[in-house]
């Protein structure tokens, strides 16, 4: 049975499962609902535990067979811990899986912890099998626009909350841009507050000079900040990108690609098909299926051959090319690509502000290269 994690701790108390299912990349939140599972466990009398981790080329699933049907000598109930990190048994453990889920010893309670399935692997009769016997939980990451309400939470569980209104709005956002796409780190710093001052009220004032900047950035997530329009966060992601030594070729491709993207439903959109079939037969999906079809009916399909002419020039800049008019520097001219983008994919009102920071990058670079020739 499928559930969200947040249902965990009620569907424990009220269907008492012989088997959890946990499934999700983000190792916080996993570990947490691990510790719930665990924790309710020794509540229920499961006092023995057994781990068993499937890693490498081999493993030998008889042994989990075997925990299936023996009893403790020492104790009554067992919980048994599957950990497939890989998050595929393989034929073998397919069919050891759909055995061991058979066996109905009530004395055991198993917890079986995934990383992120794919669609193949949710269909898999592995993992139906674990789903008909027991609890599943698929665990989310947090995603920027969930950060805030998340952090929140968890400085509201610790006796703690920000200041009302917008001051308290911006210091959940300061908290949440220094700590975005690294929820460990973040637990860690949401901790750190709690040691440092008193349960009650925190201001801006008291978070800015304690809580450290440990956001990490997903190359793949740039995409997503610059059509969506979110020109502040896409510069502090290229910033975060560039200092964490990611690869230039990688950010440009996430931008050309999208670009390309929103050619091909523009010209599909030109053509008469309707944009819902457009944007499958591009294969936009996900949380780029909604930016795109905002986009794509206000962009015209001559803008966006423009920026795909500007990211090919940008192509050679980040492969050690130069060109006329654009800075040398591969960030520097991914910078240009993106606030190009920004500015055209921003209704007409807000273009004026994209265009200033398009400006002061422009300015930068200047006073930059006057420093480097003196």
């Amino acid at each position: 049975m499928q559930i969200r994690a947040e249902q965990l701790a009620a569907a424990l108390e009220r269907q008492r499962p012989a088997l959890v299912t946990l499934y999700g990349d983000e190792p916080l939140l996993v570990q947490e609902a691990a510790d719930l599972v665990r924790a309710w466990a020794r509540r229920e009398g499961f006092d023995e535990r057994q781990v068993h981790t499937v890693s490498g080329g081999y493993f030998d699933w008889s042994r989990l067979t075997a925990a299936a049907v023996e009893m403790s000598l020492f104790a009554a109930r067992q919980l048994v811990e599957i950990r497939i990190p890989g998050g595929k048994p393989g034929k073998e453990g397919s069919e050891a899986l759909q055995r061991y889920t058979r066996a109905g010893n009530e004395d055991l309670l198993t917890l079986v912890t995934l990383p992120r399935l794919d669609k193949t692997q949710l269909g898999s009769a592995w993992f139906m099998a674990l789903d008909g016997a027991g609890l599943s939980v698929r665990i989310d990451p947090i995603d920027r626009r969930q950060l805030p309400t998340w952090i929140a939470q968890r400085l509201s569980a610790q006796g703690q909350r920000v200041e009302g209104g917008e001051a308290g709005q911006q210091a959940l956002a300061l908290l949440a841009d220094r700590v975005e796409g690294n929820l460990l780190a973040a637990h860690q710093e949401i901790q750190k507050l709690g040691l440092l001052y008193p349960a009650g009220e925190l201001t801006q004032a008291q978070i800015e000079p304690v809580v450290l900047d440990v956001a990490r950035y997903d190359v793949f997530r740039l995409g997503e900040a610059v059509l969506s329009g979110q020109t502040a966060r896409a510069l502090r992601m290229l910033d975060g990108l560039e200092a964490s030594g990611e690869a230039a070729v990688l950010a440009h491709w996430t931008l050309a690609d999208d670009l390309r993207m929103l050619g091909r439903v523009r010209a599909a959109v030109d053509s008469g098909q309707p944009l819902a079939m457009a944007l499958r037969e591009s294969r936009v999906w996900g949380a780029k299926e909604k930016l795109v079809e905002r986009l794509a009916p206000r962009l015209r399909l001559d803008e966006i051959r423009r920026l795909i002419e500007a990211a090919r020039i940008c192509d050679g800049l980040v492969k050690g090319l130069k060109s006329p008019g654009w800075p040398e520097d591969p960030w520097q001219a991914l910078r240009r690509l993106a606030l190009m983008m920004l500015e055209a994919f921003q209704p007409p009102s807000a273009r004026p502000l994209v265009l200033r920071s398009f400006q002061e990058l422009e300015s930068a670079r200047v006073v930059s290269v006057g420093k480097v020739a003196r």
